[in-house]
């Protein structure tokens, strides 16, 4: 691609600790051509573009708030290493996203502190992965052990919630945890919602069996969000009274759903959107370990999984998932194909809903001068199931570029 195109280019300014760079592209809010020039880690100035319009889209980085791993690293893996953030953040920065909350899953203590001091660590020793990291997401132990809402987590490690084991989590990750999902029916679990609400973690209900009541009472002692709601849960349910219903019709509970199209049908995702209404719905990848694995039969652990030829994850030979398989640049297609809504509508769902929801400074995941330089220029064609992601800048500086990945550079 010729680099003074308008596609994608930065023109570099030097001078005393100071880089300028200058993209052209069609805001994913108005369709109207701009170009932003960032300095540093800002937005510097926006500036319209009259009577361009062969241009992507630009867009505020996405923000993935359910990551567990992709390609081979996770988050819960009992070996978790540096690199296998480093490449966690690469695969993650080809989709767009610009910042996820790393998402550790049921597992044994030690494991668990393990994998926060190893994060902890490179925030502390990297303003980049501060950055690309803003929170930490605990999705149990504290979970139903019944089959259906338990999901694939492990029942060996299914406990009860206990603040003493929370705090420890919160001193191995320096602070960061940002995040805890629960099933409000264990012991304990009301006190323990109460407890990390008034420390500003966000608690969040998902692999519950509770009753309807029990529901509402989590949301009394501080429940925030609903994690990947209808999925977690049992095959059958009561028609009428039920733990799906209550969070849908809960209007303090804001949703993250997977929108790959294979934890969730069209017509529920639908549903779940016309609902909760978009403010209070977020798209969350759950990218699990073998995502964007060569097809064929992989081990995980000691489960057989298949990496189907479409890209979702599946338990060799049966009809189970195993995990998702798509990052956010293929569930943004998706949604917007199951909803009908338009790309300036589903992008809110993954930039300044979970922004909000995190707490983030009020103008991340916006376009706008002073904001931070997070941004995603990318294309979408009428018939292509994805995204294509052009380049992902983080602080105003490039962390993918379509054109250097080709090249090998």
């Amino acid at each position: 691609m010729d680099p003074t195109s308008s596609v994608c280019y930065s023109k570099l300014q030097h001078s005393w600790r100071l880089m300028v760079m200058i993209y052209k592209g069609r805001s994913v809010f108005t369709g109207e051509p701009i170009q932003i020039a960032t300095r540093d880690a800002r937005i510097a100035a926006i500036i319209p573009l009259p009577g361009l319009q062969d241009l992507p889209y630009i867009s505020p980085g996405f923000i993935d708030m359910q990551v567990n791993g992709y390609k081979g690293s996770d988050y819960s893996l009992e070996n978790f290493s540096p690199q296998h953030l480093r490449n966690i953040l690469h695969e993650t920065a080809c989709s767009g996203v610009t910042q996820h909350i790393p998402t550790l899953v049921s597992s044994p203590q030690q494991r668990i502190v393990n994998t926060l001091k190893v994060i902890a660590q490179q925030r502390a020793d990297n303003p980049d992965v501060a950055s690309a990291i803003p929170g930490i997401h605990i999705e149990g132990p504290y979970l139903s052990p019944e089959d259906g809402p338990r999901g694939a987590h492990d029942p060996a490690v299914i406990r009860d919630p206990d603040i003493a084991e929370f705090e420890a989590w919160q001193e191995a990750a320096d602070g960061a945890i940002s995040m805890v999902t629960l099933a409000p029916e264990r012991q304990g679990a009301l006190e323990f919602i109460q407890h990390i609400s008034k420390a500003g973690v966000i608690a969040a209900i998902g692999h519950s069996a509770a009753q309807p009541e029990r529901i509402r009472e989590a949301i009394s002692a501080g429940a925030r969000y609903s994690t990947h709601l209808g999925n977690g849960s049992h095959a059958k349910l009561p028609r009428l009274r039920n733990y799906l219903w209550e969070q849908l019709a809960a209007e303090e509970l804001t949703a993250g759903i997977i929108a790959d199209g294979f934890h969730l049908p069209a017509s529920v995702v639908k549903t779940i959107a016309r609902t909760k209404g978009l403010q209070r719905l977020i798209l969350v990848s759950d990218a699990a370990l073998l995502g964007g694995m060569p097809p064929g039969i992989h081990q995980w652990g000691n489960l057989d999984v298949q990496v189907h030829d479409d890209g979702h994850l599946g338990m060799a030979g049966t009809s189970f998932l195993a995990g998702a398989g798509h990052l956010l640049n293929w569930d943004i297609v998706q949604f917007m194909r199951f909803t009908g809504y338009s790309l300036a509508d589903t992008i809110q769902l993954c930039t300044t809903n979970p922004a909000a929801l995190l707490g983030l400074p009020p103008d991340s995941a916006t376009l706008q001068a002073g904001a931070p330089a997070n941004l995603t220029l990318f294309t979408k064609r009428p018939d292509a199931q994805s995204l294509h992601i052009i380049c992902t800048i983080r602080n105003g500086i490039e962390v993918y570029n379509d054109a250097s990945e080709a090249s090998g550079k």
